[in-house]
């Protein structure tokens, strides 16, 4: 049985994360991705990852996914951000910070950087999606799609055996936080894995990420017939090997 904590934001607003605290240790911080939780393979494998290997570890469910408390539809990248960053600040407080982002997670891992660059000395992305809001969704809507959504102010978009409600400010929110103009000086070791049969985002979105920044440690890693989740066994045993080369 995995022991969740809550932090209470407000009155009325909590979120769910995960931690293991080790003292004067580096952090992996797991950040999930679009609609996701907790429940998954790999905030598990990671939590033991860290445990194995003497570190800290904070996975955090941002409000509106999981158990967090708050509606989806309320939800944005803005307030996905701030939710990740007051949980690093109780919890990881001035440990050094290794960032996992998984789909959506690397463009708020992405974000955390203008806000607390001098701790993170890593970055893994899975997967990664920054700005996919308005490039795989918004300019795939058909003018009819956006002509709803601008009305109702929502729209549920289907996407394999999944349902998304896709809200008007969640869509003008992203325009908000673009991120592929910037660069990112620091030099720390940073890889991106990507499935080459990733039917939700391209790898060519791990590719922009990695020109983001100026560091000279940094790969790509497509892994053969990987789907978009890789969380099998044998795609996590990859994650892992890469996680162990960032680290050291």
């Amino acid at each position: 049985m995995t022991n969740f904590n809550y932090l209470k934001i407000s009155t009325t607003r909590k979120i769910r994360y995960l931690k293991l605290h080790q003292k004067n240790a580096t952090h992996i911080v797991f950040l999930h991705g679009f609609m996701s939780d907790l429940e998954g393979k790999k905030p598990q494998a990671f939590l033991k990852f860290a445990k194995k290997n003497k570190l800290g570890f904070l996975a955090l469910e941002y409000s509106g996914h999981g158990k967090s408390s708050g509606k989806f539809i309320n939800g944005n990248i803005s307030k996905w951000t701030r939710d990740t960053t007051l949980v690093i600040q109780k919890v990881v407080k001035k440990n050094d910070i290794i960032f996992i982002g998984s789909s959506m997670g690397a463009w708020i891992a992405l974000n955390q950087f203008s806000l607390i660059k001098n701790k993170i000395k890593g970055f893994l992305g899975i997967g990664s999606a920054p700005e996919f809001l308005d490039k795989l969704m918004w300019n795939k809507f058909s003018n009819k799609m956006k002509i709803e959504i601008k009305k109702k102010g929502v729209i549920n978009l289907k996407h394999g055996d999944y349902e998304y409600p896709i809200t008007y400010q969640l869509i003008k929110d992203g325009r908000k936080n673009k991120i592929l103009n910037k660069k990112i000086s620091q030099n720390i070791n940073v890889t991106m894995v990507h499935g080459s049969k990733d039917k939700s985002v391209p790898v060519i979105y791990s590719k922009k990420v990695l020109k983001i920044f100026q560091s000279k440690k940094k790969k790509l890693v497509v892994i053969k017939n990987g789907d978009h989740s890789l969380s099998s066994p044998k795609w996590l045993k990859i994650l892992k090997k890469e996680l162990k080369l960032i680290i050291n």
